[in-house]
């Protein structure tokens, strides 16, 4: 599978529609983010089912700042709806793949429960997921 371009308008339908979604926030002017873009899209081409989303924050401003990207390239890990991994810095591609067998195997019914925890723990009520499908 090829990547993608994410954008304030179809972000929140690509993480509403996949169970895995991994983000690369990168930038043209960005030699990291242009070193690290063929190791992306050769791991896009290894996972059929993870999708795999680029965000230019020069075009995307507005879904930058929501998720507050300071330093570009960014790896930001979703599975169903849930942040799992938010990082700077591009990954070599052994670490990439790793990082891709790791969310995989989580037991999301198990990160769920602690989210709900924590939350009680808080006070808060409400659907974790939801403030990030929104974006």
């Amino acid at each position: 599978m090829a990547t993608i371009t994410l954008t304030k308008e179809n972000f929140g339908q690509a993480l509403n529609e996949n169970d895995v979604v991994l983000v690369d926030f990168w930038a043209s002017w960005c030699g990291p983010c242009r070193n690290f873009a063929p190791v992306f899209e050769a791991a896009s081409e290894r996972h059929e089912g993870v999708v795999f989303g680029k965000v230019d924050t020069e075009d995307q401003p507005e879904l930058s700042g929501y998720f507050q990207i300071s330093s570009i390239p960014t790896l930001m890990l979703f599975r169903q709806k849930v942040l799992l991994y938010n990082q700077p810095g591009a990954l070599p591609p052994a670490a990439l793949e790793d990082l891709l067998q790791r969310a995989l195997a989580i037991d999301m019914d198990e990160v769920r429960a602690q989210i709900a925890e924590e939350q009680a723990a808080r006070g808060e009520v409400g659907d974790e997921a939801e403030g990030e499908a929104e974006a």
